[in-house]
């Protein structure tokens, strides 16, 4: 492979979203974006929420939403492993949409009556950013 090129792999634990080469990753840390060249120095990092970036080529780019995870770097490849991926072109708008209205819902309801809202704000800041995302195609 050239040093033009660094192989990289987006896992899920459904499937493989996305495996091939790309020119760069742009990926969102915990602490901001964090981007990936070919030759790049060996590393891991934690994953957040938020938009990953592939640059296929000079012209192309594929948009993915993705919820927390990690990213291994080695010298010629990269792996992404989050716990869910979609492509900006898959996004249901109007699913995510109506998700996020309904954890909205449930969120307030859970804080009337004191109750644990953790999953149901997990739900909608994936949703948010599924909404986000979407709107890069």
């Amino acid at each position: 492979m050239s040093d033009k090129y660094v192989t990289c792999e987006v896992v899920t634990p459904e499937r493989v979203l996305y495996s091939g080469n790309v020119k760069m990753v742009v990926a969102p840390g915990l602490e901001g974006e964090v981007g990936i060249l070919p030759l790049h120095a060996p590393m891991v990092a934690v994953l957040g929420v938020g938009e990953l970036r592939l640059k296929l080529d000079e012209d192309k780019q594929e948009y993915i939403a993705i919820h927390k995870g990690y990213i291994q770097v080695l010298e010629d490849k990269v792996i992404i492993l989050v716990n869910f991926a979609e492509f900006a072109s898959e996004i249901d708008i109007k699913r995510a949409k109506e998700a996020k209205e309904r954890t909205t819902k449930e969120i307030a309801e859970a804080q009337k009556k004191g109750e644990d809202y953790y999953k149901a704000q997990i739900d909608l800041e994936k949703a948010e950013n599924r909404i986000r995302i979407s709107k890069r195609i």
